[in-house]
């Protein structure tokens, strides 16, 4: 099997996709190696739980006017109850952050939570629960099934589009209308 490192990627569901933790989703690869897999944060699917209450559970405090516009996602079904912060690179050091590439990072740590409910966090972030993970081999064994689209991620896409709009906008980023894709799949 040929291996392509799809980190900074886009894996966009296919229409014919119906596993209820992907279906229609859009997930922004963080970290792709042959030898431990993939793992991602989807990113087009918000969650009815406002990030008050999660800074709650965690004593950290805030003043809920700065937080009215903050959407917390499912960002997977591994790990639901951690926290991921996707989120622009800056020059602040966090105590666990991942670099993507130059300009995203993702953040574990409570030092990133303390610092939005400050109003000192990133600008533009996606605080997501849980993740996406595939064991290796298996995500390439998903591509030659026809299971997802595959190309490079644009940050607008992940900062700037509405959640409702992703999963086209990531789509028409590779020259795909997925209204003209048939939910069937087959190999020719």
């Amino acid at each position: 099997m040929i291996y392509t490192n799809l980190t900074n990627h886009f894996l966009i569901a296919m229409p014919g996709l119906h596993d209820p933790n992907f279906e229609k989703s859009v997930t922004y690869i963080c970290e792709h190696t042959s030898e431990h897999g993939a793992m991602g944060i989807i990113i087009n699917s918000p969650l009815d739980i406002p990030m008050s209450e999660i800074l709650e559970q965690l004593d950290i405090d805030h003043p809920i006017a700065r937080l009215e516009n903050s959407i917390i996602y499912l960002g997977g079904p591994v790990s639901s109850d951690r926290g991921f912060v996707l989120h622009e690179s800056t020059s602040t050091r966090w105590d666990s952050t991942l670099v993507v590439k130059d300009g995203i990072s993702i953040t574990t740590s409570r030092d990133i939570l303390q610092a939005i409910a400050r109003g000192e966090g990133p600008e533009k972030r996606l605080l997501a629960l849980g993740y996406a993970g595939w064991s290796p081999g298996q995500l390439e064994q998903e591509l030659a099934a026809n299971s997802w689209l595959c190309g490079p991620a644009d940050e607008t896409i992940i900062f700037d589009q509405p959640a409702s709009q992703r999963w086209q906008a990531a789509a028409s980023d590779l020259g795909v209308d997925l209204s003209l894709l048939s939910t069937e799949t087959g190999h020719a």
